[in-house]
């Protein structure tokens, strides 16, 4: 396939990093409880496809993401597999049930507001920083990659606007316990590209690096690659998304879904950005997903490039 044409624009980073949340983003927020077999099979045809870094699921107690019960079962059919498999850690039983299964890439999610904090996690923001302190050092000390993320960076459904200064703080805090990387979350989809440059400028100037960074952004708005464009020309190198647009938020009703990875990807084929994906296996994964789910993809690269193949 020719298209698009490459054209790079200047300034850009010729390699950016996805970091693919569908396996674990995504079917956290489906109604029906996907078969731990077909969520292995998942993982391994985005591995398939290129992917280097794909979150396999998250180790959190069934109460609350009952989609997510079978990590112990999943984790071992996937865990050969020459690919980095983070999982999500909310705490220190969390971490223990990952680490015994070998996994070597964890991550912890605070939020930068009081209401997403007690909606997601039953704590303050302070309470919740505290409880993710002796995990991530115990962690670190196990040897595991720690990825922070943030949720609500750019907006939050109760509170409104969220103060710059705010979402530096929290990220401060988890950069100090010894995070090796954040993820800063559109959780509702409200960013734009101004805003996402001023978060970063500041994030910088308050000591965090650029290359520690990386973004997910919601849809909701239909401003998830123009935010994306905004990060890259700031130097980000790390982009979560999701296949097939995949996913949401249980905790919050006004997140859609996440940045489709294949929408993802045409934007970065056009701008000549190396990725390592392979679009067509890509796209037949989220077919083949979709399938199981019995609904259509919401990614429009998806449903262009499925529709032109039949």
């Amino acid at each position: 396939m020719t298209l698009p044409m490459a054209v790079p624009a200047p300034e850009l980073p010729p390699r950016l990093r996805i970091h693919e949340v569908g396996a674990r983003d995504g079917l956290q927020n489906e109604k029906a409880t996907v078969p731990t077999e077909v969520k292995a099979e998942f993982v391994r045809r985005l591995a398939d496809a290129g992917l280097t870094t794909i979150e396999a699921t998250s180790f959190v107690h069934p109460k609350w993401v009952p989609q997510l019960a079978d990590a112990e079962q999943l984790f071992p059919l996937v865990s050969e597999l020459a690919v980095d498999l983070p999982v999500l850690v909310p705490n220190q039983r969390g971490l223990d049930r990952a680490l015994a299964l070998g996994a070597r890439r964890v991550a912890v999610f605070a939020s930068a507001t009081e209401s997403f904090a007690k909606a997601n996690l039953n704590r303050t923001v302070d309470e919740s920083l505290a409880v993710f302190d002796p995990v991530v050092r115990h962690a670190k000390d196990a040897g595991a990659h720690v990825r922070g993320y943030v949720s609500m960076c750019f907006g939050d459904p109760w509170e409104g606007a969220v103060p710059l200064h705010q979402v530096a703080r929290v990220c401060k805090a988890l950069m100090d316990m010894g995070c090796d990387e954040l993820s800063l979350g559109d959780t509702i989809g409200v960013a734009t590209p101004g805003h996402v440059s001023a978060l970063l400028s500041l994030l910088n100037e308050e000591g965090v690096p650029t290359n520690v960074i990386g973004v997910h952004f919601h849809d909701t708005y239909g401003q998830a690659l123009a935010n994306t464009l905004a990060a890259l020309q700031h130097g980000v190198t790390t982009v979560d998304a999701s296949a097939g647009g995949l996913g949401g938020c249980p905790f919050a009703r006004s997140a859609t879904g996440n940045l489709a990875t294949e929408d993802l990807v045409w934007m970065l084929r056009g701008l000549g950005i190396d990725t390592g994906v392979d679009l067509g296996r890509l796209v037949a994964t989220s077919v083949w997903m979709a399938d199981r789910l019995g609904r259509p993809s919401p990614s429009r690269t998806v449903r262009a490039l499925s529709h032109q193949e039949q």
